[in-house]
């Protein structure tokens, strides 16, 4: 931003964030600030504090109304900094450094480019989109599902490509993850050289628009019906609208085994995340990732 001196935005990033979440991003070829919020650049543009909420994939209903945030709304609908908001500027950062660092390194600062952040605001702004915008959408959360999905079986690879995960589980067997059209993700093990056994097929619909979900379900009821007679026996749904009903959900898409929030699976910590997790290891047959102690 013109006008600040970037002296003193490099000097609350090196404040705010850890060294080595911003050496993986200028390896990227990214300054700090594209992707963790600092003081300065939020007096000099608080409008800045929706970029951030957006791109942590948070609805404004979520961040200023359930996070009980609602005197910060005033930075992004108006422009306005009130004094006592201006006092708690570096607290929130740091709160919004935190979330950004959770999301980056479940992602992998390896894949995050420029393009990459802009889609997860995208991702977040929906209902507000049309046209071309909503087919962004549409690959931002099949991208954000694929990393989700990577970072959980990363520790089995044997193979990764932008479409496909390869691995070898407990009982050495290949297994492969596709990420194509019809379903959005199949997965599938091969029991021996001219046998595939389909495991899991999975559908996406990343659309935020909470007025059009029950057509996308029945998109996604299709797509499961067609897995089913290709032998699949599991059949999850992602979703990308809150609140969503999950009765009505069922009758829309009867063939659904598990339906899982896209917003509470980018939350590694929430029930949602260890309930994909956990099933995911279990159907693919591999053993969870070792925990990393830390030391010190």
């Amino acid at each position: 931003m013109r006008g600040l001196d970037l002296r003193t935005i490099n000097a609350e990033l090196d404040e705010l964030v850890s060294p080595q979440d911003l050496a993986q991003l200028a390896s990227r070829g990214i300054r700090g600030e594209v992707l963790f919020a600092v003081p300065s650049l939020l007096r000099a543009n608080p409008k800045l504090l929706g970029y951030y909420r957006l791109l942590l994939g948070f609805s404004q209903k979520e961040f200023y109304n359930k996070s009980k945030l609602g005197r910060l709304e005033v930075m992004e609908a108006k422009g306005e900094l009130p004094t006592r908001v201006a006092d708690e500027l570096e607290e929130l950062c740091r709160a919004l450094v935190s979330r950004a660092s959770e999301m980056a390194n479940t992602i992998g600062f390896g894949r995050i480019t420029k393009e990459l952040l802009d889609d997860l605001t995208l991702l977040t702004l929906g209902p507000q989109l049309r046209g071309s915008r909503n087919t962004r959408i549409g690959k931002a959360a099949n991208e954000a599902v694929f990393h989700i999905i990577e970072q959980i079986v990363h520790h089995a690879l044997t193979r990764s490509t932008k479409t496909k995960l390869e691995l070898i589980n407990a009982s050495g067997r290949p297994v492969v993850i596709d990420f194509y059209a019809d379903p959005d993700i199949s997965i599938t093990e091969e029991i021996s050289e001219n046998t595939i056994k389909p495991v899991v097929a999975i559908e996406i619909k990343g659309g935020a628009d909470k007025s059009n979900i029950w057509n996308r379900l029945g998109e996604a009821e299709k797509s499961h019906q067609s897995a089913k007679q290709r032998g699949f026996v599991e059949f999850w749904t992602i979703y990308n609208v809150p609140d969503l009903d999950h009765a009505k959900s069922k009758e829309k898409s009867p063939t659904t085994t598990r339906f899982y929030s896209l917003i509470e699976l980018s939350e590694t910590g929430s029930d949602a995340f260890a309930d994909f997790r956990d099933r995911l290891i279990a159907l693919v047959g591999i053993k969870a990732a070792p925990v990393e102690r830390r030391q010190g």
